[in-house]
């Protein structure tokens, strides 16, 4: 049976803004709960939990109300590796300070 899994403060709270931003964007849109889930193949129960930040969701059910809500394109660019900074800078620390042009032996002729 597996663990139980408790995400850290800062998931949960990640999580809770991304519901709450969810909700004002259904609200802004003038859909209703019903409608969102009915577009988003889910049940307004789930819905609401997903607007309430429950990290026991899946993320697939997220993306579907994103997609559902018109902001799926934004999923997808969350860990895209030109926004990646802390990667890039690991990637330019690994480069080398000089390049050396290996010279291929030729055979005589």
């Amino acid at each position: 049976m597996p663990t139980p899994h408790r995400p850290p403060l800062a998931v949960r709270r990640a999580l809770q803004k991304l519901g709450g931003d969810l909700r004002d964007a259904r609200k802004r849109r003038g859909l209703t709960a019903e409608i969102v889930a009915e577009r988003a193949f889910t049940s307004r129960p789930t819905l609401q939990r997903i607007e309430e930040g429950d990290d026991g969701v899946g993320i697939g059910i997220y993306a579907a109300v994103l997609n559902a809500l018109g902001l799926l394109d934004h999923l997808g660019t969350l860990a895209d590796p030109a926004r990646d900074t802390v990667g890039q800078q690991l990637s330019a620390d690994k480069l080398p300070e000089r390049v050396r042009v290996r010279r291929s032996k030729t055979s005589p002729q």
